[in-house]
């Protein structure tokens, strides 16, 4: 045990000191890596919004698919599958996007301002955990959106297919393609570090599974701490390494802090949105990032789902920003959290129905039989 234990502290410990380098050379501060960021900077640059300071194709990104393609394959993983309820994965998709964004980062970015004093980041954390309990109860009472099935290789094989094109865009950078001048897209390190970044933590993740949702999940359900062990590694060496590399920029408190807000209910509203859509969804933004990478197209539609919130996030004024979160914003929170609800309990209800016409069925059968 504890050998796994300090397999998945290094693998976090990796990703806290990546982390912390992106942002020494360029990296926005607390955003050295931030799938929910980079995929809305991604939808900026390919101009689904027009967000002029968050207008970027973020290498990170490719960079995991294409590190989780690659070991998949190198280990014999690379299976593709999916079909499982893909409109419902779209939704929550789109709604983790929306918390995301009210919140203004995914749950790693979370992990990675506090690790630089951001103690708004300590609210969105209790907010998280709160959300993922929501989702746990729902797990417990059946919720499941079904079982992956074999699909045809062109499926599993997009995602990679579209990590190149992604970069191809960034390397080419045609006219139809936007970069922001100013602000955080503006804001990166160097797109070949970036790239091998994302290619390593890419391929770590496909190896050691690690989600920030499952950390938190496995804790409360089954008091599993496997994964938890690897988000403690995160927080520890990337706050050691903003220490050593970004000292300047380390700042312990709430007011005043680069990318958020301080508007304490909405914090943890948008990450208990973002937990609870997680645990449904199976994985958390990056967990999902990854196993599109192996060709899991169930991941593939609910990766659309986060572009999709982004983008509307953005053209619609639902976004947060360092002046707090805007009245659209909080409606479409509360919007996320019905939505959320009704899908909840309507797929509770379906698997139950569906568990007792089989037991019927089998007590019938067994009764002709006698």
């Amino acid at each position: 045990m504890k050998k796994l234990e300090g397999k998945m502290i290094a693998t976090g410990g990796i990703i806290g000191i990546i982390a912390a380098l992106l942002v020494k050379f360029g990296n926005p501060v607390n955003m050295g890596v931030c799938v929910a960021c980079f995929f809305r900077d991604i939808a900026g640059g390919l101009g689904l919004h027009r967000a002029q300071v968050v207008q970027y194709l973020r290498p990170e990104i490719p960079g995991f698919i294409l590190g989780s393609f690659g070991m998949a394959k190198a280990k014999g993983e690379f299976k593709s599958r999916g079909g499982a309820t893909p409109l419902i994965r779209f939704i929550l998709g789109f709604f983790l996007m929306v918390g995301a964004l009210v919140f203004l980062g995914c749950p790693l970015r979370m992990i990675l301002r506090l690790a630089n004093g951001d103690l708004n980041a300590l609210v969105g954390l209790v907010g998280y955990a709160a959300g993922i309990a929501v989702g746990i109860e729902f797990l417990k009472r059946g919720f499941t959106l079904g079982k992956s099935t074999a699909q045809p290789a062109a499926s599993g094989y997009t995602m990679p297919v579209l990590a190149l094109g992604i970069l191809g865009l960034l390397i080419a950078a045609p006219a139809f393609v936007f970069f922001s001048e100013s602000g955080p897209g503006a804001m990166k390190a160097p797109m070949l570090m970036s790239l091998g970044a994302g290619l390593l933590i890419g391929a770590m993740l496909q190896r050691t599974r690690l989600c920030t949702a499952g950390g938190f999940r496995d804790a409360m359900l089954i008091k599993d701490f496997h994964y938890l062990w690897g988000l403690i590694g995160i927080f520890v060496f990337a706050l050691a390494g903003n220490l050593v590399f970004n000292f300047e920029a380390f700042k312990l408190g709430f007011a005043g802090q680069p990318i958020a807000h301080t508007e304490h209910i909405w914090n943890f509203l948008g990450m208990a949105l973002a937990g609870v859509t997680a645990v449904l969804l199976g994985g958390c933004p990056l967990r999902q990032t990854i196993l599109a990478g192996e060709g899991d197209s169930d991941a593939a539609v609910t990766i659309l789902g986060l572009i999709a919130g982004a983008a509307f996030a953005h053209n619609f004024g639902l976004a947060a920003s360092a002046n707090g979160v805007p009245l659209n914003g909080k409606i479409a929170v509360i919007i996320g959290f019905i939505v959320v609800l009704i899908i909840g309990v309507s797929v509770v209800q379906h698997v139950n129905r569906q568990s007792i016409a089989t037991r019927s069925k089998k007590e019938g059968g067994a009764s002709v039989g006698i």
